[in-house]
């Protein structure tokens, strides 16, 4: 089920963006084999495949890509597949026999995504880095954060998951739709500074026009403006307001019992602290729920900042239940919607070469060939 049903892809097992990719187009219908290192992924913290959220929607192959033969395993794989996603660093792919010239002479019409931080090319191409990184040098990092304090990472959003695995996403829907079109498959070189550097776009737009004159946390959209700020409650919560729009700004002053006649105007910028001082005082007469009760079905864009504890009984988020019971394990439901050809809940994550008979008989290999694989060590089964 889902829009993307009739999809095949092949993912190399990774980190970050390549597996939250997969689950993103997995999650619409996409049928994804991902291909494991024996015994499973080092992400650094340890997860169980039961709660490996990014794992969700795949079967697993476990394979020793450094082996003989493994290479032969995979391009068969790749001869029923619309694209190959990996994220290792330039160059290894080709070093396993895996690059794209061989891959695209054995399918032409594959679409090979390769997501890496900072491209496969440029100087800094055979770097390490992590999210905070690629967004230091696409501009993001220096915007984050209060006047007069040090840059503050938005969670690894931005580099990882945003300018990553999304660009990916669309990459290879994209890459597939042309392969589609002409029966040519290519290249989609994705990186994680390319995306976040487009992620900024309207704030350079912005900058060019005059109207982020400002340093960090001194503008409209970083916490700069009183009215689109977060604020704490009498019991140490907090108010999200974001009342840009005059007719927005209104409905927040009545809510807070302002009058505006009493208060700077809304955009002047010298008397912002005059402002911000005000609304602190008067969010602070009352705790978080009191506030939402205030703020319920009103236009003022207030919303109570919530743990991730307390997003799914949110009576907003129950209603549209933003998150599903995948394997017993609450998780966020699949985005976006689609009218006709709704996602079906995932399926959990499973451990690494759980599938690996299911797969490769699937794609015609035989249980003497498979044996064969077996006893030389380049694929491997889970451990029962």
């Amino acid at each position: 089920m889902g829009p993307l049903a009739g999809i095949r892809l092949i993912e190399i097992a990774g980190i970050g963006p390549v597996p939250y990719c997969a689950m993103v187009l997995a999650d619409l219908g996409a049928d994804i084999v991902r291909i494991d290192r024996p015994g499973g992924q080092e992400i650094g913290v340890p997860l169980s495949p039961e709660v490996d959220i990014l794992n969700r929607g795949r079967a697993s192959l476990a394979l020793d890509l450094k082996k003989p033969g493994a290479d032969d395993v995979v391009l068969r794989l790749l001869e029923r597949a619309d694209g190959l996603l990996e994220g290792l660093r330039p160059g290894v792919m080709e070093r396993l026999g895996l690059g794209p010239d061989i891959c695209l002479a054995r399918r032409p019409g594959l679409v090979y995504g390769r997501m890496t931080g900072w491209g496969q090319d440029g100087p800094l191409a055979d770097t390490a880095g992590h999210d905070i990184n690629y967004i230091a040098l696409s501009g993001v990092l220096a915007n984050v954060g209060r006047a007069g304090e040090k840059p503050v990472p938005p969670l690894n959003l931005v580099g990882d998951f945003g300018g990553g695995a999304m660009y990916l996403a669309v990459g290879m829907l994209a890459g597939i739709l042309s392969a589609r079109a002409t029966g040519r498959g290519q290249v989609v070189d994705a990186a994680m500074l390319d995306g976040a550097n487009q992620l900024m776009s309207i704030f350079h737009a912005l900058k060019a026009s005059g109207n982020w004159p400002g340093g960090r946390g001194e503008n409209l959209l970083d916490g700069g403006a009183p009215y689109y700020d977060a604020y704490e409650t009498k019991d140490g919560g907090f108010m999200a307001v974001g009342a840009i729009e005059a007719k927005f700004y209104r409905q927040l002053l009545n809510k807070l019992d302002l009058s505006p006649n009493d208060l700077p105007d809304q955009n002047d910028r010298e008397r912002w602290p005059v402002l911000r001082e005000r609304f602190a005082a008067v969010f602070k007469s009352r705790t978080r729920d009191e506030w939402t009760d205030v703020f319920d079905g009103s236009d003022a864009c207030v919303s109570p900042v919530l743990e991730m504890t307390e997003v799914s009984p949110h009576p907003h988020n129950a209603a549209r239940g933003l998150m599903v019971d995948v394997g017993g394990m609450e998780q966020p439901a699949p985005a976006p919607r689609f009218s006709a050809t709704p996602a079906s809940r995932p399926r959990p994550s499973v451990a690494a070469g759980q599938s690996t008979r299911a797969v490769l008989e699937d794609a015609g290999f035989s249980g003497v060939e498979i044996d064969a694989l077996i006893e030389a060590g380049v694929a491997h089964e889970a451990a029962s």
